[in-house]
């Protein structure tokens, strides 16, 4: 991946206004997008397959009276004054009479309907009125919303002096979330972070153009997304505040990489690449950490929609990027910095030389603060957002707030029981006998409606419970009533559903509370596979894993601190102690995973490149070292992890800084839904970066010395290797002179070893061929010479040596390799098919493994087509052959028959080189 990124940052570095120009034009595309499919989003949250979910749908279908979604205005007489009174009364009831004649509007009811009871408070003070609409809040236009409004505020002033009106309900209970002024500080900060960070005001513009056009194309996407999907409307700002801070940081890794290289003098259009191949990698890296974390979101049943905050981020970052770069150029190594007066390590030096001099202490001081910080986090709520998070000074909020006083807390959030009754042969007195058991049930204030529908086939009861939506006594009314479905199933013959909207909130909070382990042990358990691939090490993704649980624990302990303890509510505008929305912490867990891991990957690959480097040097690589040389291993391990610190600490520190302001800026202003999560992220930055990457890491690694890089040799060889730290790129700069400077050759290989299943086939092997010329594998064993042949062919790995064909460099650029070279299996099926399907297409090298199986007329077949292929090829890169046979005779005769001078021929068993010229 590594070499394909350098590609493609060389190319975007030269083609700069091509790679603008499209991005442009991808905005654009999604802005029409936008205005033509735009449906809204939706203020409700549901997850299918919940019993209050069916509860409702059922409801849609036999009792659409009920099944909608509701408001209701309270009005609060003045000082002295009683609901009873004319004044009140008359005035009340033509308003209800009004709303009774809207479109959409299924009912609205009467505070002094003889139908319905407790709609009047007990000192008769307060009334409530309440609105059944037809359909979900997302099917209810802003014109009938307004209109009720309208209507209601009219009321208000109609009323005497001194009496109180407020319209609230489920219709009003969210609020759409807004970007204020606030948000645009953590921009401000990030850009001041930029310009001291590169002492370039150029190169600190380009990240924030980066993450702002990357934000512009997902947003709009999501907008237009609406066409086709429900969306929740907290997820575009959700995106905003995602899109911002990684679009920021991605594009941060990979100019801080290219202000480095050139300020080292290196071109800058290589460094560009070298860049983007590097540092990019470890943007893809953790992109798709990112990206596969979120999509855990199904272990609940949620959508995974905010995810398109973070799709446009990396692919933006390793193309715009470079991109800019490219109109930069030599400006991008910014003001020089000034030359100490003192000699002397720089704090980052400092700091990590005290960290790992002291490890234990440090580990255990991190650990326990950590561990002070993750306290409060038992005392999490979790809860689906209400009228009562609002603002004090949001309308829904006074109504929510003058319910709960004057008709107690429950009257925010009522409770439907219902069922199918056409088994009764009298549903009105059923409905009565039920309601009776239900209002002995602690926790039942009363029941506000028990009566079946006008067909008689369904029947409801209407619970209000003596605590308000959030409150965890709630929830267990509602289990408790759902724990009496079968005694009511065998005593009435009734199927019971426990809904209604705040049993719709319960139970997604519930379902999302269960899917937090589940997904924990996911994201823990990829963070460690990922890291153990990227590193070759146990020890390594160990620490990672742990780390970040520390890191989780810590932001939802100072996040429960906040909105159950209320420590600095008020100083965060917090409106409403209490259980916080419910998805917030599987959203912070993986959004906080490919972080963290981000920052990880970007200090721990500098540490372990310094080790690798320096012990090979050293001599001190391997498991079977002598005491003394152990000792020197460890030494050398720690003072990598003091190298590599101090080269990466600015990059993650600045990167840090930025991801801490633009979350912390959506805080104090922001959205009540977005607020948790944007504390959360912001805390889990600050202390999986400051305190537990660039403070415990060291710390632990020091503890590890050489045994941090250790991993058995069996599970070495079985995983996957994943190029995070850009080592193939930095391997073909390396070798770009070999075999040597300006060479032609079409095949060369040095020291080639090969082998499957933990045995070598092939070991030492040295070849070379021009283009036009061929070479001849043999050996006794058709296996060692055919697993020579596939690697030559891209189609399995070398484990040593080096390996060039057609002048790619191999592992690397195996994919090309498999696209441009001709494979031809001779000893499988129909070797005269085989061999025309390898030419096809005119490649300029081809492979036929197993000559040594053609008969002789098949023999002359093949030496026709490769004489006919060689015919039409073209001039300018003549055909290349690679054979193998057991019969090295027998294989030199065909290609000289087909047309061949030069013929290598290898001794797969002896490597003994023959040249037949």
């Amino acid at each position: 991946m590594s070499t394909l990124l350098y590609s493609l940052g060389r190319w975007s570095y030269r083609h700069p206004w091509r790679v603008l120009i499209g991005w442009v034009l991808l905005l654009l595309v999604m802005g029409g997008g936008a205005l033509g499919l735009n449906k809204g989003f939706d203020n409700s949250f549901s997850i299918p397959g919940t019993e209050a979910q069916e509860g409702l749908e059922q409801l849609s279908r036999t009792f659409p009276q009920v099944s909608g979604t509701s408001a209701q205005f309270i009005v609060v007489a003045a000082d002295g004054d009683n609901v009873e009174d004319e004044a009140y009364r008359e005035a009340i009831e033509d308003t209800v009479d009004e709303l009774n004649d809207f479109d959409g509007v299924s009912g609205a009811t009467s505070p002094y309907s003889e139908m319905v009871d407790g709609l009047i408070s007990d000192d008769d003070t307060a009334a409530i009125a309440q609105v059944q609409f037809e359909g979900s809040a997302t099917t209810i236009s802003d014109e009938t919303k307004q209109s009720v409004t309208d209507v209601v505020h009219e009321l208000g002033e109609n009323l005497p002096a001194g009496s109180e009106v407020a319209l609230g309900g489920d219709l009003f209970a969210t609020a759409l979330p807004t970007v204020t002024a606030t948000e645009a500080l953590g921009v401000i900060i990030a850009l001041f972070v930029l310009i001291i960070t590169f002492r370039s005001i150029r190169l600190a513009g380009l990240p924030l153009a980066v993450a702002l056009l990357g934000v512009g194309v997902s947003m709009l996407g999501i907008v237009a997304a609406t066409q086709f999907a429900t969306i929740s409307a907290t997820t575009p700002l959700l995106s905003l505040m995602l899109g911002l801070a990684v679009g920021i940081d991605y594009s941060l890794f990979i100019a801080a990489r290219h202000q480095d290289q050139v300020r080292a003098g290196m071109d800058p259009q290589e460094s560009a690449g070298r860049a983007t191949g590097t540092a990019g990698s470890a943007v893809v890296f953790a992109g798709v950490t990112v990206l596969i974390a979120l999509l855990g979101l199904g272990f609940a049943g949620l959508p995974v929609l905010p995810t398109m905050g973070l799709a446009a981020a990396v692919p933006l970052a390793v193309t715009l990027t470079p991109a800019l770069l490219g109109f930069v150029k030599d400006k991008a190594a910014g003001r020089p910095r000034r030359a100490r007066k003192a000699a002397g390590p720089g704090f980052a030096r400092r700091w990590v030389t005290g960290v790992t001099k002291h490890p234990i202490v440090t580990t255990v001081a991190v650990v326990l603060g950590l561990g002070v910080l993750a306290l409060p986090v038992g005392s999490l709520g979790l809860a689906l957002p209400n009228a009562g998070v609002l603002p004090k000074d949001n309308e829904a909020r006074v109504a929510y707030d003058l319910t709960s006083e004057h008709f107690g807390a429950g009257f925010n959030g009522p409770l439907i029981l219902t069922g199918t009754i056409v088994t009764s042969d009298d549903p009105v007195a059923l409905m009565e006998d039920l309601a009776d058991e239900v209002e002995q049930i602690p926790g039942v204030r009363e029941v506000a409606i028990a009566t079946p529908n006008e067909t008689i086939d369904t029947g409801i009861v209407q619970i209000i419970p003596e605590t308000g939506p959030s409150d965890p006594a709630t929830s267990e009314l509602v289990r408790e009533l759902r724990s009496h479905h079968d005694e009511w199933q065998d005593e009435y013959d009734i199927d019971l559903k426990v809904t209604g909207f705040t049993a719709v909130a319960i139970d997604i909070s519930d379902q999302l509370g269960k899917a937090l382990v589940p997904f924990g042990i996911f994201v823990v358990g990829l963070s460690f596979v990922l890291l153990m691939i990227v590193f070759r090490s146990i020890w390594v993704p160990i620490k990672a894993a742990l780390g970040y649980l520390l890191s989780i624990l810590a932001a939802f302990g100072v996040v429960a601190a906040v909105f159950s303890w209320g420590w600095g509510a008020e100083l965060l505008h917090v409106s409403k102690t209490g259980p916080i929305i419910a998805f917030m912490p599987i959203v912070v867990m993986g959004v906080l995973f490919g972080l963290a891991m981000d920052y990880e990957v970007f200090l721990v690959s500098r540490m372990r490149e310094d080790y690798v480097h320096a012990a090979k040097r050293r001599g001190l690589l391997g498991d079977s070292l002598r005491p003394d040389a152990r000792e020197a291993a460890n030494e050398t391990a720690v003072e990598a992890v003091r190298s590599g610190y101090s080269a990466s600490a600015r990059v993650v520190t600045a990167a840090a800084v930025i991801m801490f302001a633009v979350f912390a800026a959506f805080v104090p202003e922001g959205d009540s839904n977005i607020k948790p999560i944007a504390l959360a992220l912001a805390v889990g930055i600050a202390v999986d970066a400051f305190l537990v990457r660039m403070t415990l890491v060291p710390a632990v690694m020091a503890l590890l010395g050489r045994h941090a890089w250790s991993m058995p040799a069996w599970l070495e060889r079985r995983l996957p290797h994943f190029d995070i730290e850009g080592e193939a790129v930095e391997r073909e700069r390396s070798l770009e002179n070999w075999p040597e400077p300006g060479s032609t050759a079409a095949i060369a290989a040095e020291g080639l070893t090969v082998a499957a299943d933990d045995v070598v086939l092939a070991s030492g092997v040295d070849l070379r061929a021009e283009p036009g010329e061929a070479i001849v594998l043999s050996a006794e064993d058709p296996r060692r010479s055919r697993a020579v042949a596939l690697a030559i062919a891209g189609r399995t790995e070398a484990t040593d040596g080096l390996l060039r064909v057609a002048g790619h460099l191999l592992p690397a650029r195996a994919a090309w390799v498999r696209t441009h070279v001709g494979l031809g299996l001779l000893g499988a099926g129909d070797p005269i098919a085989a061999a025309r399907h390898a030419l096809r297409g005119k490649p300029a090298i081809v492979v036929l493994d197993g000559v040594d199986r053609l008969g002789p007329a098949e023999r002359d077949q093949v030496a026709a087509a490769l004489r006919d292929a060689a015919y039409v090829a073209d001039p300018a890169r003549p055909l290349t052959v690679v054979a193998t046979s057991t019969d090295a005779g027998a294989a030199r005769s065909l290609l000289s028959d087909a047309g061949w001078g030069t013929i290598h021929r290898v001794d797969v068993n002896s490597i003994d080189l023959e040249v037949n010229a």
